[in-house]
């Protein structure tokens, strides 16, 4: 069973508890009532352990899992609430990056549209998401990324949807100088392609061998086997191959200005 069946099936989230949990709740509350209304029910499995609490150091790989595919789905919402529509090119994004399956968008799409209504601003979500992945940086940048995917659809990233991601970014964790590399990769400079150097978070006046260190440690840190290591679904790496690629390319083209051997 794909992620995606985990968790509008109501059979993971053991550990996340938090507003994640919550919001989790509430779409298996609203489904309870679909079925005594006469609907099947059938994304829901026995009982609601959405609503179980759990220490984030004891998360199961499955609880990761799960967990970045829900952060995914509300900041997702949050973001298109912050820019004030939600584009069909958009929703084409979410849907193809992300692999959701035909027989579970319905399901997805009314987990979005409840973090979307309900009054919880985004900082819950991306504080608790941002703590049950500390270690895991590698996995907050793929987050980001796969809403910069999201955001970049509909003609490119909107200045109020900039604002959101670098928010959520330094609730991540990361700097003005990561959120710019970071940016880079996603959506390149403001008018422009994205800066090579950026995108590989050194400055232009780095030595070769410093450039090809870098280069290898991206590489290593990011590679998609290793990101999903540590937490991102499989239905996630689309984003990991588009960070990868971003990396190749700018290296190629350092390579290529520098006569790099």
């Amino acid at each position: 069973m794909s992620v995606w069946g985990k968790v509008v099936g109501g059979m993971a989230g053991f550990a996340i508890g938090g507003p994640l949990g919550a919001l989790m709740g509430v779409f298996a509350g609203h489904m309870m009532v679909d079925k005594r209304n006469g609907g099947d029910g059938s994304v829901l499995g026995g009982g609601n352990p959405f609503s179980r609490l759990g220490a984030f150091g004891r998360a199961s790989m499955l609880d990761r899992q799960v967990a970045f595919t829900v952060a995914v789905i509300a900041l997702g919402a949050k973001m298109a609430k912050a820019d004030g529509q939600v584009t069909r090119e958009e929703i084409q994004a979410f849907r193809e990056v992300f692999h959701v399956p035909p027989g579970e968008m319905e399901a997805v799409g009314k987990i979005f549209n409840e973090a979307r209504q309900e009054a919880t601003g985004y900082e819950p979500y991306a504080a608790q998401i941002a703590q049950m992945f500390a270690h895991q940086p590698e996995v907050l940048e793929s987050l980001l990324g796969g809403l910069f995917h999201i955001a970049k659809a509909s003609g490119g990233v909107q200045p109020a949807e900039l604002e959101f991601l670098s928010n959520v970014a330094a609730i991540f964790g990361f700097d003005a100088q990561q959120f710019d590399r970071i940016r880079a990769a996603h959506a390149g400079a403001a008018g422009g392609g994205p800066d090579p150097y950026k995108v590989l978070g050194i400055s232009r006046d780095a030595s070769d061998a410093e450039v090809k260190r870098t280069y290898r440690e991206l590489i290593r840190k990011y590679h998609p086997d290793a990101v999903m290591a540590q937490g991102m679904p499989e239905e996630f790496v689309s984003v990991a191959n588009e960070k990868m690629a971003a990396i190749n390319a700018a290296y190629d083209q350092i390579e290529k200005e520098r006569g790099l051997k």
